[in-house]
């Protein structure tokens, strides 16, 4: 089963909305996913309307009190979820950057016989390298890496190709695909971007573009995915497009 982790050393480019909207996807689709916020600025716990305590959260995970599996809540409509806390921005200051550290999650998804069960889980990532961000990375079957259209987005994910091909030195290469997000068909800017990023990762850029809709941004504010928002939304397609295209190339493996 598939260990999705959303990452993008640059903030600022959807990873949230996209994590959110493609968990959304599967349970549109009969799958309930398990969604990890590994972030510090916990955004998808709050877009999701949530407001836990530390020890309620992955926090009190990489503390070493509590297993996953204690910490998993329901949110929304069959989407099983581990929420954030500020907390976690002290995990590497704790912990210090010892090598062992970075397989906590890792090992933790296998012991507790999450990983394989059936189930895709998807990992919010904070943007910040780090213990966590380095250990969703090990932990993951795919990286799917949002890049807004912009030039900036597009350095961000040159940068991010060299901080991937350097983790290889831990363990094997992880598969990597780059998701075009926040696009405007016939915008110049936009177009470039994308053609940027089909000559420099030509084998691993989806053919799936998420196009700038308010609707996604619109849901946030209302603390729900686009498809209880707008069910009949174009945003709703495309992340529908996005879930076909990841499971037609085998990058995602589903059990209904």
């Amino acid at each position: 089963m598939t260990v999705i982790a959303v990452f993008n050393q640059k903030g600022g480019v959807g990873k949230t909305t996209v994590t959110a909207n493609l968990a959304a996807t599967l349970v549109q689709n009969g799958i309930a996913p398990l969604v990890i916020d590994l972030d510090p600025q916990a955004h998808l716990t709050a877009t999701w309307g949530l407001n836990p305590k530390s020890n309620q959260t992955m926090y009190r995970f990489y503390q070493g009190t509590s297993p996953l599996t204690d910490l998993i809540q329901t949110s929304g409509p069959g989407i099983h979820f581990i929420p954030s806390h500020l907390e976690l921005a002290r995990v590497d200051s704790q912990l210090g950057k010892h090598r062992d550290h970075l397989w906590r999650l890792k090992l933790a998804l296998e012991a507790e016989m999450l990983a394989g069960s059936g189930t895709p889980i998807i990992i919010d990532c904070s943007p910040m390298l780090g213990i966590l961000s380095f250990s969703a990375l090990l932990a993951a079957d795919l990286i799917l890496i949002p890049v807004a259209a912009e030039y900036l987005a597009l350095n961000g994910a040159c940068m991010l190709e060299r901080t991937l091909f350097g983790l290889e030195k831990f363990d094997r290469r992880r598969e990597r695909r780059y998701l075009v997000n926040r696009f405007k068909e016939g915008h110049e800017t936009h177009e470039k971007v994308r053609a940027q990023l089909q000559k420099h990762f030509p084998r691993e850029l989806l053919n799936t573009i998420i196009h700038e809709n308010d609707d996604i941004m619109a849901a946030v504010g209302d603390n729900l995915d686009v498809f209880s928002y707008a069910p009949d939304s174009l945003a709703g397609t495309d992340f529908s497009f996005l879930l076909d295209e990841l499971i037609e190339k085998g990058l995602i493996g589903i059990e209904t």
